[in-house]
């Protein structure tokens, strides 16, 4: 192992690594983080022990990457350099997989994604979703070992962090921030160069970096899936940020339900100091940094930065109020920039490729790329990256495939908890920061919850108002009320005892809390509330007025019913049924029991002919 203390080390090793890799002739990119939940360790030690039986050790590599993007396909397998994408890959598949494609050359078609319109595709890049990305920022995810350096190394890894240690001045570099036009990741989007300008004037001896992998959103895993597949492009965009604003210490806050992105973190940091890249004189300067690594407990208040500070403090995360702003008195009371993993790791690109190449991508207020993991009612759900501006139609219909089971398209909660519900009328959006805000929603920190006709809005609001009510830190009187009594009118709408001015009165409380709450938590909580009483009123008066939902969500609300003249007398739905509340002969018509029936919805699940209808 060779101490890197300059560009030309760098090189050097790189060129080593590259010539040495020359030697295979295939290699197999193989996700093993989040397919891990579809067994994807028994597949990869499946492919090893094959590859080791025929011999090929000499010629066929196994890269064992982070997350592919395309979750809803795993475990997902791809063979270099044909970039042969093959998905839900069996232990059983693995022989043949040898003896016909690496061996003999041949596609198996039965473990290829099947276009809906054009059949089989063998490429990865020709998948459309993938081809409608870019993957800039997520790049390597599912391309690199995440727990091997040298492959962060090979892939350019670590020439921003050379270019800014060797060649330019703290200045220059928080100047190139501000020049991109980065904006921050994590929710807010405040400019990250102004933060870190900031920072960097404000007087003190002692500074610190902190990034934020406190990913807390229901639906969301993008700042996971960069943390497992990508942890060095983290690491090196919190050195620069270190030398920028002159910290000589740092701390990545990561949940502690992330045990992958913990691993590889803390092996990544650990690599990171053999190689001469952390620690004292790095790339052979005055400029030395330590990381250190703090586990979260899981508090959904612990993402906004006064409360990260605090629970590293150890002490309970619970916001402060500012001014003082962090940037002045942060972490013990010391300057300091905390930024959200992915703008972390945005930084690389920017000092890799230039603040121009950046700033020409994007819209004018939001510039460059986002990571947004996508899910829901959707078909292909994932990590997708994709530019900003780009539409809400591209990324789910495009992208993502449409709507699962022929379904509509009804709305797609953004941002998080906090966030907004996006009718179909607006499903022609580009997403940037400033629409979003328009449209009553808000960019977060990347979640996209995608819902069709059989999602209830108004259950939908009070299902974030509840997560929010629940993690709450209490601390200050309008969230911690706030949110009560929101959330208790809501319960009332959704069970029947809805009244006409509860609407008003929602929006009245949402709008104290917006201007009256310590912290971003109740200062957004109402954005669930405020954007579904906008775009889906007629719902609330339906189960204000009419006192039916027609979604077949709220319970008091709604019936099931049998039609006769559609039902075939399957008996399926007979013979699932929990309660014994449908009834008829083999062959005819059957009927529901409404007294007896408890509306878990198995039966209406189950009907392939559409015949059980919401009353």
């Amino acid at each position: 192992m060779k101490r890197i203390n300059n560009i030309a080390d760098l090189e050097s090793i790189r060129d080593a690594i590259l010539q040495q890799r020359d030697a295979f002739t295939n290699n197999i990119r193989i996700c093993n983080t989040g397919c891990r939940a579809r067994k994807s360790l028994k597949v990869s030690a499946a492919l090893s022990q094959e590859i080791k039986s025929q011999g090929l050790t000499d010629t066929v590599a196994i890269k064992e990457t982070g997350c592919h993007g395309f979750c809803e396909l795993g475990p997902i397998l791809v063979i270099e350099p044909e970039n042969i994408f093959y998905c839900r890959v069996k232990e059983e598949d693995i022989p043949e997989i040898i003896s016909e494609t690496i061996l003999n050359g041949h596609v198996i078609d039965r473990l290829l994604w099947q276009d809906p319109q054009s059949g089989a595709i063998t490429c990865e890049k020709d998948l459309p979703f993938y081809r409608e990305q870019q993957k800039h920022v997520s790049g390597n995810c599912g391309k690199i070992d995440p727990t091997d350096i040298e492959d962060y190394i090979a892939n350019n890894g670590y020439t921003a962090l050379c270019k800014v240690l060797t060649s330019m001045s703290s200045t220059k570099v928080v100047d190139t921030v501000i020049a991109s036009g980065l904006r921050g990741r994590g929710g807010g989007g405040f400019p990250a160069g102004i933060k870190w300008r900031l920072c960097a004037s404000a007087p003190g001896d002692a500074k610190y970096i902190i990034a934020n992998g406190d990913e807390g959103d229901p639906g969301a895993f993008m700042d996971r899936s960069l943390m497992e597949g990508d942890p060095h492009s983290i690491i090196e965009g919190m050195i620069i940020g270190a030398f920028a604003i002159g910290a000589s210490q740092g701390y990545l806050y990561v949940r502690e339900e992330y045990p992958i992105a913990i691993e590889h973190l803390a092996l990544a940091i650990k690599q990171a100091e053999e190689y001469g890249l952390l620690g004292d004189n790095i790339l052979g300067t005055d400029f030395r940094l330590s990381l250190k690594i703090n586990k979260g407990a899981g508090a959904f208040v612990c993402g906004e930065e006064t409360a990260l500070m605090v629970s590293i403090e150890g002490k309970s995360g619970t916001p402060r109020s500012r001014p003082p702003y962090p940037a002045f008195e942060g972490l013990w009371g010391k300057p300091s920039v905390l930024n959200n993993v992915e703008s972390l790791a945005n930084i690389t690109q920017i000092f890799r490729n230039g603040a121009t190449w950046y700033g020409d991508i994007g819209t004018q207020g939001s510039k460059g790329t986002k990571i947004f993991s996508l899910v829901g009612k959707v078909k292909n759900t994932g990590m997708v990256e994709v530019e900003m501006g780009t539409t809400l139609r591209k990324i789910i219909f495009d992208i993502g495939g449409g709507i699962r089971n022929g379904r509509n398209f009804k709305a797609v909660q953004t941002g998080g908890p906090s966030g907004g519900c996006i009718p179909i009328s607006k499903i022609d959006m580009p997403v940037d920061y400033d629409s979003l805000r328009e449209a009553g929603a808000i960019m977060g920190s990347g979640g996209m919850i995608v819902m069709d006709e059989t999602s209830c809005m108004v259950d939908v609001a009070r299902y974030f108002l509840n997560f929010l009510l629940f993690e709450s830190c209490g601390k200050c009187v309008p969230c911690r009320e706030g949110l009560q009594q929101m959330h208790a009118i809501m319960t009332n709408i959704c069970e029947g005892r809805g009244e006409e001015e509860d609407m008003e009165l929602l929006s009245e409380l949402a709008g104290f809390m917006t201007t009256a709450s310590l912290c971003a938590l109740g200062g957004t909580a109402g954005n669930p509330v405020l954007s579904t009483i906008r775009y889906f009123r007629n719902e609330y008066e339906a189960h204000i007025v009419d006192k039916k939902c027609a979604a077949g969500v709220c319970k008091n609300l709604f019936a099931y019913e049998i039609d006769e003249n559609v039902c075939s007398g399957c008996t399926l739905c007979a013979v699932k049924c929990p309660e014994g509340a449908v009834s008829g002969e083999k062959k005819k018509p059957h009927t529901i029991d409404v007294e007896t029936c408890v509306k878990c919805g198995i039966c209406f699940s189950l009907c392939k002919l559409d015949a059980i209808r919401v009353v």
